[in-house]
C-alpha cells in the first residue's frame, strides 16, 4: 500500500461515511468512462449484479462503500459536464462487457507498457511489443493479426514442439477486417465476450497461457488462485435473464452458525463412511469405482432461493427446501446397505438437509419400503428450485468435458478448482465474501452422498455386492459392475481407480487397510 493509499484509508476511517451521488449519476459516471459493470466488480472485488444492483438505488457499506465513492468522485472530476456518448446499453449488453471499439490506453484508464523484449498478443498470437491493463497485445489494428498468416512462430512462444498440449474449450478469438477491428483490452475480454459461459473459461485459460508464454505450471497456479472469483463471475454470467434473484446474504439460524471460532454448526451432511462388516463364502475379486464430478452433479438439488423461516410439524413442502430437525427411523440392512444418514453414533433428533430428508422419504415410500418415515419437528426453509445452478453447472460440465476429449488437463483442473472451491467456500469464508449461504453448501455436499447412496442401492439392486461407500465418489462392489454403470470420465460415468481381493470364509471381514478414498474429479 502506497502513503497516499493508507492516508486514503485512515480519512475513511475517521470521517463520515463516505457520500455517494445518486444511482442514476452512478451509472451515467460509468458509461461515460465507458466502462463495464464487470470491470468495476473486479476492481471493487464485488460481482457484477453488486455494481447493478448499486446503480439501482442499493448503497455499499464500510470499506467497499469508502472504495465505491473514491471510484465514482475521480470519474466525475474526469467528466464532470460530458454527456454519456453513446445510448445507455441493454442490460444483456452491460453484463457480457464492453462492447465498444476503444483504443488501448483511452480514456478507460489502461495502462500502457513498453516491453523490452516482444511477447504473443493476447488477441492475435503475433508479436507485440507492448502491454495493455497487464497483457501483451498491439497498439495499432494494423499489427493485429493471426499469427499463422505467414507461417511462422511468434517471437518469445516457444516453438511447435514445445508448445503445452491444453487446447482451448472456447473459440479462438476472432479476427475481423483489419479496417474494422480495434483491439480490445484483455482486461475487458474475461468472462465478457457475447458468447457461451463455457467458452469464457477457455477464453480465460486461453489468455492465462498467453500472459504466462504457455507455462502449463505457471499458468495452473494463476487459474487455480483465481477460481473462486472467476467461478462468481460464470454464476453471475449464467443468472442473466433468470426467473429468481439469489439471495446471496440472508439472516442464517444459530443451527447454521458455528458453535466455536474452529468448530462446526449443528448441520449433519450424512456424510458414508460405511464398509461391509461380512462377505460371501470365498475369495472375491474388489473393484474399486470413483464417481465422477460428484460435487458437480450435486449442484443440481433443491436450494431455497431466500431467507430461510422456521416452521414446526410434520409434514413436508416439496416447493421448499432448506435443513429439517428430525428423528431418522431405524436402518435394518446395515449388513448389506450402508444407513442413508451415515455413521452417527448418538441417538435422538439430528438436523439434516433437503436431500438426506428427501432420501429418506423416498426409501421409506412403497417403491422401497426400506424404512419408516422420519419424523420431523421442525424446519427452517425458503421456496425452493432445483435449476437454481443449473446453467451454471451445463456450463461447467461442457468445459469439463471439452478439456477431457482434447487431453487438456490445465482446463480440467481449473474447472475442478471452480466447482470444488465454489461449494466449499459458501460458508464463513475469507474467501468468498460475495456469497454467504452454509445453507447451500450443507445441501450440496449433502446432494453428492445422497447420489453416491442411490448408487450403491443401484448396485445392490442389480445384484452387485457392495463392499464399500465412502464420502462422495467411492463405490467398491463386487461383481460385473459393467452392466450397471457405464465407463468413463464422463459425470455420468464412472472409472475404475483399483482391484484387489477379500474375503476367505463368511467370518472375515473386509480389509479396512486400503482406503481407496481420493479426490473428486
Amino acid at each position: 500500500m502506497s502513503d497516499f493509499d493508507a492516508i486514503d484509508a485512515l480519512l475513511a476511517d475517521v470521517g463520515p461515511q463516505a457520500e455517494l451521488p445518486p444511482p442514476d449519476v452512478r451509472r451515467e459516471l460509468r458509461e461515460q468512462a465507458r466502462l463495464s459493470k464487470a470491470q468495476v466488480a473486479r476492481a471493487l472485488g464485488v460481482s457484477p449484479s453488486t455494481v447493478g444492483a448499486w446503480e439501482g438505488g442499493r448503497d455499499p457499506s464500510d470499506e467497499i462503500r469508502a472504495k465505491y465513492a473514491y471510484l465514482l468522485d475521480g470519474l466525475a472530476a474526469k467528466f464532470p459536464t460530458e454527456p454519456a456518448p453513446e445510448a445507455p446499453p441493454s442490460e444483456d449488453e452491460d453484463e457480457a462487457g464492453d462492447e465498444s471499439e476503444s483504443e488501448a490506453g483511452d480514456e478507460a484508464g489502461d495502462e500502457v507498457e513498453s516491453l523490452v523484449a516482444p511477447e504473443a498478443c493476447v488477441l492475435c498470437g503475433a508479436p507485440a511489443t507492448h502491454r495493455v491493463a497487464g497483457f501483451a497485445q498491439h497498439l495499432d489494428p494494423s499489427d493485429c493479426r493471426p499469427a499463422t498468416a505467414t507461417g511462422t512462430q511468434p517471437a518469445g512462444t516457444q516453438p511447435a514442439g514445445a508448445q503445452p498440449k491444453t487446447k482451448s474449450t472456447g473459440p479462438a478469438p476472432e479476427t475481423a477486417p483489419h479496417s474494422a477491428q480495434r483491439p480490445r483490452s484483455p482486461a475487458k475480454r474475461a468472462f465478457q465476450e457475447q458468447s457461451g459461459p463455457a467458452d469464457l473459461i477457455g477464453q480465460t485459460v486461453q489468455a492465462a497461457l498467453a500472459e504466462h508464454r504457455g507455462d502449463v505450471e505457471a499458468t495452473l497456479a494463476a487459474l487455480l488462485k483465481r477460481a473462486i472469483p472467476d467461478a462468481m463471475r460464470l454464476l453471475d454470467e449464467t443468472r442473466k435473464g433468470a426467473r429468481y434473484d439469489i439471495v446471496a446474504h440472508p439472516w442464517i439460524p444459530d443451527i447454521l452458525r458455528k458453535q466455536t471460532s474452529k468448530g462446526a454448526d449443528r448441520i449433519w451432511e450424512a456424510r458414508p463412511k460405511w464398509t461391509r462388516h461380512e462377505l460371501p463364502p470365498g475369495r472375491h475379486e474388489v473393484t474399486a469405482l470413483d464417481i465422477n464430478g460428484a460435487y458437480l452433479s450435486a449442484l443440481k438439488t433443491h436450494l431455497p432461493l431466500g431467507q430461510l423461516e422456521h416452521s414446526a410439524g410434520f409434514a413436508h413442502d416439496r416447493r421448499r427446501a432448506g435443513v429439517h430437525l428430525i428423528t431418522p427411523p431405524a436402518w435394518e440392512h446395515e449388513a448389506v446397505l450402508p444407513n442413508p444418514i451415515g455413521n452417527r453414533d448418538e441417538p435422538g433428533p439430528l438436523w439434516v438437509t433437503e436431500p438426506t430428508l428427501r432420501l429418506l422419504l423416498r426409501l421409506s415410500g412403497p417403491k422401497h419400503a426400506l424404512c419408516e418415515p422420519p419424523e420431523i419437528h421442525e424446519s427452517y426453509t425458503s421456496g425452493a428450485t432445483e435449476n437454481l445452478l443449473e446453467k451454471f453447472r451445463v456450463a461447467l460440465k461442457e468445459a469439463r468435458d471439452t478439456a477431457i476429449a482434447a487431453d487438456d488437463e490445465v482446463t480440467l483442473e481449473y474447472v475442478k478448482a471452480m466447482y470444488s472451491k465454489f461449494v466449499s467456500t459458501m460458508g464463513e469464508s475469507n474467501y468468498n465474501r460475495e456469497l454467504y449461504r452454509p445453507d447451500w453448501m450443507h445441501i450440496i455436499r449433502s446432494q453428492a452422498f445422497s447420489n453416491l447412496w442411490m448408487k450403491a442401492l443401484k448396485a445392490h439392486d442389480e445384484g452387485l455386492t457392495v463392499v464399500r461407500a465412502m464420502g462422495t465418489d467411492e463405490l467398491h462392489v463386487i461383481g460385473d459392475w459393467h452392466r450397471v454403470f457405464p465407463e468413463g470420465r464422463g459425470v455420468t460415468e464412472v472409472k475404475m481407480k483399483d482391484i484387489y481381493t477379500a474375503g476367505v470364509d463368511a467370518a472375515d471381514a473386509v480389509d479396512d487397510t486400503g482406503d481407496m478414498s481420493g479426490e473428486e474429479e
